[in-house]
């Protein structure tokens, strides 16, 4: 197989960093995770030397809602690589409030983190990408028209429908670059986020079982889809 130069964004938790350490237990890809916490990244680094010490992954602290994408981010994800075949936005965050109950900065936060920073990390790097390559934005099946809504998530649902859509622009932009762009709308994962959303539920799926057909999709999915939004949910709708 061929080596493959992956980023992934929102990598100190849930299928992020599950995500992480299912690519490098092979040793074939190098990856750098993106995350604002350092702390996180140094055990997600160490978890995945533990799986396999040939591991190739590179931690990259970094807020994804400042403003020095290029001037801090570009540098540091170029020491380790300047030519990118996949992306995975995979980064998020939710606020769970009744409408009456939100602010503005709630609203900012969540399309900020959701949203904006998939716009800015793939405009960041967009000039690296190899030819073809491959960009993965993460939805929620919350965020697709016709499936069930739930009170207190129509921010987080908002933006994760923005979401699928820019995915659908963005594969028609960059499709003579032979950038691939497809959107995974998630549906119940036992993750802290689901568990914020929803108390006490249990969730048919841990991060650990989304892992693998993430990856492989990462891997692979530009050869059989683009611009597609792609429920990967066990419930309909």
């Amino acid at each position: 197989m061929l080596t493959m130069n992956i980023i992934i964004s929102g990598t100190s938790r849930g299928i992020g960093h599950a995500l992480v350490k299912k690519i490098c237990e092979s040793g074939n890809h190098q990856v750098v995770a993106i995350s604002r916490d350092a702390a996180k990244l140094e055990i997600l680094k160490n978890e995945c030397l533990l799986l396999n010490p040939n591991a190739r992954v590179f931690p990259v602290c970094f807020d994804l809602s400042s403003a020095s994408y290029s001037f801090e981010l570009l540098p540091s994800v170029l020491r380790h690589f300047d030519v990118i075949d996949v992306l995975v936005n995979n980064a998020g965050t939710l606020i769970k409030k009744e409408f009456s109950e939100f602010s503005d900065d709630d609203f900012d936060e969540i399309f900020s983190v959701n949203v904006k920073s998939v716009f800015k990390l793939t405009r960041a790097l967009l000039a690296y990408f190899n030819r073809p390559a491959h960009i993965v934005n993460i939805s929620s099946m919350g965020g697709l028209q016709g499936t069930s809504k739930f009170p207190g998530l129509s921010l987080y649902s908002a933006s994760k429908a923005a979401v699928a859509v820019l995915s659908e622009v963005m594969a028609e932009e960059f499709k003579d670059r032979k950038i691939s762009v497809n959107c995974l709308a998630y549906g119940a994962v036992q993750t802290e986020m689901l568990a914020q959303a929803f108390p006490g539920y249990t969730a048919p799926l841990r991060p650990e079982d989304m892992a693998p057909f993430v990856a492989n999709f990462a891997l692979t999915g530009h050869h059989f889809f683009n611009g597609k939004i792609l429920p990967v949910s066990l419930s309909t709708p």
